[in-house]
């Protein structure tokens, strides 16, 4: 049987896929939007299966990259609907879309689903709430092997299209997962994990803070930083040295700072 092909951008499917954008929506069905040959390719290592895969041959830079794609997600049990350009462009969310968008299942867990490994690195996230940074901070993530990363009262959702565009699909392939600071410190707890905060308000250096071992690196928002409840609970403060005129780095920055400073510290060891 031949794929679906919808050519007409005002189509009911497409208008239930741009629904999508809105974090109502995506929390109602339990699922988001996946756009882009690399993310969709990194979300399938992961195990993601796909409900669905649009593609857009006509927009594909790489056309045998692109079908092979499309056929490996209906090797896992996607169903396959090619899209007319104007129609792809319609519920594409990025400029210059590559012809290739999956609706996939939004990511995160529980925290009472998670085990985490013996030394594990988490990242706590509280009140972030720009996507871009929670993207960012995932590529950190991914790239600096760690655990699992909380994000504590969040601004924004782990589906949110931004913040798998600026992971670049990495959102998949970290365990993630949302929760209230009270519930994810109590749960920090229970994993006998301490924290180490990070806050322009201490004299201790984050290079001076034992990093190795079970540890979570805990950044607040981008404008107030960590709450006083957050501080307080802490086992250790800790700032990044600054020789300059202010006083903070962006969020995003200041995770990878601290973060590869416990990977540092774990290859030193």
């Amino acid at each position: 049987m031949s794929d679906l092909v919808i050519t007409s951008p005002s189509n009911q499917r497409l208008k239930d896929l741009i629904s999508l954008r809105r974090r109502r929506a995506r929390e109602s069905t339990g699922s988001t939007l996946l756009e882009g040959l690399e993310e969709t390719g990194l979300a399938l290592d992961a195990g993601v299966v796909p409900r669905v895969i649009l593609h857009c041959p006509e927009l594909m830079l790489d056309r045998a990259a692109g079908a092979a794609l499309v056929e490996r997600a209906r090797g896992v049990g996607a169903e396959v609907v090619e899209l007319g350009r104007t129609a792809f462009e319609k519920v594409a969310y990025r400029q210059g879309p590559d012809g290739i968008l999956s609706r996939v299942a939004a990511p995160g867990r529980r925290l009472v689903d998670i085990e985490l490994p013996q030394d594990a690195l988490v990242l706590l996230c509280e009140g972030v709430e720009k996507p871009g940074n929670l993207g960012a901070m995932l590529r950190t993530a991914d790239a600096a092997g760690i655990s699992f990363v909380i994000a504590a009262d969040p601004v924004t959702d782990w589906g949110n299209p931004n913040v798998i565009r600026s992971s670049k699909g990495t959102v998949f392939s970290v365990p993630v997962a949302a929760a209230s600071v009270d519930e994810a410190w109590r749960w920090l707890a229970e994993q006998q994990v301490p924290v180490v905060a990070t806050t322009p308000d201490t004299d201790v250096a984050h290079t001076d803070v034992d990093l190795t071992g079970s540890v979570a690196i805990a950044v607040g928002s981008e404008k107030y930083g960590l709450t006083g409840s957050a501080l307080a609970r802490s086992a250790h403060r800790v700032r990044i040295p600054m020789s300059g005129k202010a006083n903070s780095l962006n969020v995003a920055t200041s995770a990878a700072i601290v973060v590869y400073e416990a990977v540092r510290q774990r290859r030193a060891g």
